[in-house]
């Protein structure tokens, strides 16, 4: 799915919306995609002389890549974040890079679920940590 699918399912928008593509490899694991451009909003300070995507930035491509596992469960809900544990940075993801993220899900109890993410450049691990999200009723913002 591309950019425009993908605005069906999330209710991230430009600058916000940090995944270029994403599908189901299979029932339970999604394959994400974002081309890191250079000229993005995070890397204007970040650092000057050494554009580095900033480690929040990375576990956000990976949280808004998992949406695609509980895309049912998304129909008038918005994610939020509900923890972020054992997150480690193996690798810098600079411009020019494009960020690979497998996920799946890992537990899911009611509108709360619990993902393992992991982001690769060329096959190199980047990042990788467990997400949780709480899906909140969209009448209830």
């Amino acid at each position: 799915m591309n950019r425009e699918e993908i605005k069906k399912i999330i209710p991230h928008r430009e600058p916000m919306l940090l995944v270029d593509t994403m599908e189901l490899v299979e029932d339970n694991l999604v394959h994400g995609t974002y081309h890191v451009r250079g000229d993005e909003f995070f890397l204007q300070g970040h650092f000057p002389g050494n554009p580095v995507v900033p480690g929040v930035i990375l576990c956000e491509i990976m949280a808004q890549s998992s949406c695609l596992l509980i895309v049912s469960a998304l129909v008038n809900r918005t994610p939020f974040y509900g923890g972020i544990d054992k997150v480690r940075f193996k690798r810098q993801v600079k411009p020019g890079e494009t960020i690979d993220v497998y996920a799946h899900v890992t537990n899911h109890k009611g509108l709360l679920f619990q993902v393992q993410a992991e982001a690769k450049v060329g096959g190199q691990l980047c990042v990788s940590g467990n997400l949780t999200f709480m899906l909140i009723d969209n009448d209830k913002l």
